[in-house]
């Protein structure tokens, strides 16, 4: 890779105005603990790879969803292996948000002045877990319509508008074909726009703060 990388730079000059973000200093405190934000974020990066190649075959429609998720597992050439890692990428996506926002805490880099930093990395943890919410459902198999039914049914216990959060998710009383399609937009549109978002102001405010400990 650093091969590669020189070739480009040969052609593209990226180093030199580059220099301050690729040539940083690593403290000697640092430790591996630390890589925890940058593996999620490499998942991130699979999961939209991923997800743009499923996006190609899949059909977000109440009577074809189901028959494309299993031609892309059966017919479709690589297609169960770029399901795999989309599932797998999601579970280890939220797993290491976990860990990392666990070594934030342990390590108190929530405090002043990063708990601006802190409250974005909470939202974009929210945002991960409406994305696997959303992303449960598009198989549109018994497993993902009854798991759905569960989580929305959740949202008519809240106190007096109950009954108005579980109608907007769903897009009426019952979970059927307009809650797929809501359930899509959101997981391939509205909550990974989102999550760039906050993954830059996240990483921007990185870059301006230092981590706890200097960097």
């Amino acid at each position: 890779m650093g091969k590669i990388f020189d070739w480009i730079d040969s052609r593209f000059g990226v180093k030199e105005p580059h220099k301050r973000f690729l040539q940083r200093p690593v403290p000697s405190n640092v430790n591996y603990s630390y890589c925890l934000g940058g593996m999620a974020f490499t998942y991130f990066l699979i999961l939209a790879f991923t997800g743009l190649l499923l996006s190609i075959y899949y059909v977000p429609s109440e009577k074809e969803a189901f028959k494309s998720v299993v031609a892309i597992t059966n017919e479709v050439t690589l297609g169960w292996l770029v399901r795999s890692l989309h599932k797998w990428s999601a579970n280890l996506f939220i797993i290491f948000t976990i860990l990392h926002t666990i070594r934030v805490f342990v390590y108190k880099a929530y405090r002043p002045p990063r708990e601006l930093n802190w409250m974005a990395g909470v939202l974009g943890f929210v945002i991960a877990m409406a994305s696997g919410f959303t992303g449960y459902l598009l198989p549109w198999d018994q497993k993902a319509y009854w798991a759905t039914e569960v989580g929305t049914s959740m949202f008519g216990t809240v106190p007096l508008i109950g009954d108005y959060l579980m109608y907007a998710v769903r897009g009426g009383l019952d979970i059927n074909g307009t809650t797929l399609i809501r359930f899509y937009s959101f997981h391939v549109l509205y909550l990974p726009v989102s999550m760039a978002v906050i993954l830059w102001a996240h990483f921007h405010m990185v870059k301006k703060q230092g981590i706890a400990g200097g960097l």
